[in-house]
């Protein structure tokens, strides 16, 4: 199985004036095709800065960072944004859609910037907002819609360019419970037909729906151990 991510002696560091900041170091780490992984570890860990790594928003100071068999350290911005759009489907907590585009053009947007034909787009955003269930809110607008379904938009945007790799940042941040329960059996069906998941989180019982969990602190990778029992939500 080969592998999306892979990272040799990683490092990330922060200088302000006379300060300087170690936030992630010497990291060693690989993720392989079809892998559902958490990543987490307590405020000043590292993970926000690994999450900006992997999704090339930031690059290390050091050390190798490869996605999808290709090296993406040394990239210039327009290089990295073109990764991004490509390879990277990004779900966030604050859901990031357009508050004046209806569902079908949130989710068409990544296939807009990659330059793929309008028709084609509405084709493709209605297809994948039909997997994630909202088949009768496509026209509607995000103020529209519940947060629950806003996140459903966000996560069908992640899929719509069929990436190498979905990356969620604290996806349930804003969520209730049910809702949360409700999103994370998304993912579980989105990780069971073939896709990497990685969820960046602090919350214990949303990494347990993982089959692989990361713990860091202080930049530095505590602990990397299989999840034998998931969360089946």
């Amino acid at each position: 199985m080969g592998k999306v991510i892979e990272m040799e002696a990683l490092s990330k560091v922060y200088s302000t004036g006379k300060l300087t900041v170690t936030a992630i170091d010497g990291i060693d780490l690989s993720i392989a095709h079809g892998e559902y992984v958490a990543i987490m570890g307590p405020s000043g860990s590292g993970k926000s800065t690994m999450m900006n790594i992997l999704g090339c928003l930031d690059v290390p100071t050091s050390g190798r960072y490869r996605l999808d068999g290709a090296p993406v350290d040394g990239l210039s911005d327009d290089e990295l944004a073109a990764v991004r759009n490509r390879k990277i489907g990004f779900v966030f907590q604050s859901f990031n859609l357009l508050p004046r585009y209806n569902a079908v053009d949130n989710v068409a947007l990544p296939l807009l910037y990659a330059g793929v034909p309008r028709a084609e787009r509405r084709l493709r955003a209605c297809k994948v907002l039909e997997q994630v269930g909202l088949g009768d809110r496509m026209n509607h607008l995000p103020g529209e819609l519940s947060g629950g379904q806003r996140q459903r938009v966000a996560v069908a945007r992640a899929l719509v360019t069929h990436p190498s790799l979905i990356l969620a940042d604290e996806p349930t941040g804003n969520l209730d419970t049910a809702t949360s329960i409700d999103i994370m059996r998304l993912f579980g069906a989105v990780h069971a037909a073939g896709n990497t998941v990685v969820l960046v989180t602090h919350e214990e019982d949303i990494a347990h729906h993982a089959h692989r969990i990361i713990r860091l602190r202080d930049g530095r990778v505590e602990s990397d151990t299989r999840n034998l029992n998931p969360i089946l939500a």
